[in-house]
C-alpha cells in the first residue's frame, strides 16, 4: 500500500489539507496526517511532526503550509525520506524548490489531489 504524509492536514472538510487526506484515502494510500495541533482527522490519529510518523521512507509527502513553513521543514522531510515531495498551490516558492532539490528531494510543483484523479472541489 502506498504511503502519504499530509503536512498541514486539517479537520475542516472545506480546507485542502483535509481534502487531500480524503483523496489519498480514497485512492488506497495509507495516510499520515501531520499537524502540530495533533488530534484526529477523518478518523486518523494526527502526528505532531513528520518525525513522529512511523513509516519510513514515505512514498509521498504533500505540503499544505506556507512556503516559509515548508522551507523550515525540509531538513526533517529529507531525514524521513520520500519518493515525491508535492508542493501544492500556495505552498510553493522558488526558494523552497531550490532548497528541496539541493537536499536531493524530488519536488513536484502541482496539486497532489488532481494527480490522484480526484477533483479538489469534492
Amino acid at each position: 500500500m502506498p504511503t502519504a504524509a499530509i503536512i498541514g492536514a486539517s479537520a475542516d472538510r472545506t480546507k485542502f489539507g483535509n481534502k487531500s487526506v480524503r483523496a489519498h484515502l480514497s485512492q488506497g494510500y495509507e495516510v499520515f496526517p501531520v499537524n502540530p495541533k495533533g488530534g484526529v482527522i477523518e478518523g486518523l490519529a494526527v502526528y505532531k511532526s513528520l518525525r513522529d510518523v512511523p513509516q519510513r521512507p514515505l512514498d509521498r509527502v504533500s505540503l499544505y503550509v506556507p512556503p516559509a513553513v515548508g522551507v523550515s521543514l525540509l531538513k526533517e522531510i529529507a531525514e524521513v525520506g520520500c519518493k515525491e515531495l508535492w508542493l501544492n498551490p500556495g505552498s510553493e516558492s522558488d526558494e523552497l524548490v531550490e532548497k528541496a532539490e539541493a537536499l536531493g528531494l524530488n519536488a513536484i510543483v502541482a496539486c497532489s489531489i488532481v494527480s490522484l484523479g480526484v477533483s479538489p472541489e469534492e
